[in-house]
């Protein structure tokens, strides 16, 4: 498959039983000129798009950070075509992460856990005239239903249209490190007394032997153990979905059905943020520096931490729960676990 046109795994013209049919469509990337009438509504004639810069940069002379995202893409290419068989179909649901910016034609697939308040500060800074400084918008505001429109509020053309067209990129981090990462913010802090109540006291009602009632009421004590164990029940997914803070990037973004441009990490987050704003053509907006606390090193010592009591074979189950996460971006087995 040649650079000039890139083929993206699309969703198809019709809706039938509820499912979003999937066929294969070709993206070619042309000059502004010929892109299509999106193309003109989003950018007016007056500059080249995200995506017309993504090829520019790569056909011309590479930059470093360019051909990192380069070899990223065609890592993540060649695991779905090695790790992947016949999938499911997709339905609309499924393209809910995936939040659309007609303004600067941009689809951004959010992963809870991996900078996603940030980038959605970032999408609604860009949505207001003057742009403003996304650290100053509320994380509530980031969040509210409503303000960010995604692909499954479209039809099937017009997310086809979106699809051909529009830079595609999603942010994600090492599987263990965003896992430890969920259960510290929304299970271990006495401020997540509304994911304790809901998720805490299923834990404990379901897998401590003999709970104190304060604990069955509250859910705020729950043990790292108890929430793997939790995750690794049969009867968890049977119940419902996996909550979005835990449940795997590839499971929210699609990765093997959806092309994304850019795969950026939260390892490098800075650099990474900084790339996709280039070529959004907004350099000159910062991304929110992350809080010390969210700093890699130290979310890659927690996971350490927690890691260290569970048992090589809880290891292995977990390790194989989210391996596709490790496969499709390129992320090795933490040194700290001991599987088989």
């Amino acid at each position: 498959m040649g650079r000039r046109c890139w083929q993206r795994i699309l969703a198809a013209s019709s809706l039938s039983a509820a499912l979003l049919l999937l066929g294969v469509a070709t993206r070619a990337l042309l000059p502004e000129t010929e892109n299509g009438a999106l193309g003109s509504i989003w950018l007016g004639g007056k500059r080249r798009s995200p995506l017309q810069m993504l090829y520019d940069l790569d056909q011309g002379p590479s930059s470093a950070l360019a051909e990192v995202h380069r070899q990223r893409r065609d890592l993540l290419r060649r695991a779905c075509s090695r790790h992947t068989r016949r999938q499911r179909l997709l339905q609309p649901e499924d393209l809910r992460h995936v939040l659309v910016d007609d303004t600067h034609g941009l689809l951004y697939c959010y992963v809870p856990k991996v900078a996603c308040t940030n980038w959605k500060r970032v999408l609604l800074a860009l949505s207001r005239p003057g742009g403003g400084d996304p650290q100053a918008i509320p994380a509530p505001e980031a969040h509210a239903p409503g303000r960010l429109r995604s692909l499954a509020d479209f039809s099937p053309a017009e997310i086809n249209r979106r699809l051909r067209a529009y830079l595609a990129f999603l942010f994600v981090r090492e599987p263990f490190e965003r896992l430890a990462s969920a259960y510290h913010n929304k299970l271990a802090r006495p401020a997540s007394a509304v994911f304790q109540r809901r998720y805490g006291t299923r834990i404990v009602r379901r897998l401590r032997p003999r709970p104190r009632p304060d604990a069955l009421a509250r859910g705020h004590d729950v043990r790292f153990a108890e929430f793997l164990a939790y995750l690794l029940d049969p009867r968890t997914r049977r119940e419902e979905p996996f909550n979005e803070h835990w449940e795997r990037a590839h499971a929210l973004c699609h990765p093997c059905r959806l092309r994304y441009d850019v795969v950026g990490k939260f390892e490098t987050l800075a650099e990474d943020a900084a790339f996709v704003l280039g070529l959004v053509g907004a350099p000159g907006l910062r991304f929110p520096a992350p809080p010390p606390r969210a700093k890699a090193a130290t979310t890659r010592d927690l996971a350490a931490r927690l890691f260290q009591d569970i048992s090589p074979f809880y290891q292995q189950r977990l390790f194989d729960l989210y391996r596709m996460d490790f496969l499709l971006f390129n992320y090795s087995a933490p040194a700290y676990l001991r599987l088989h």
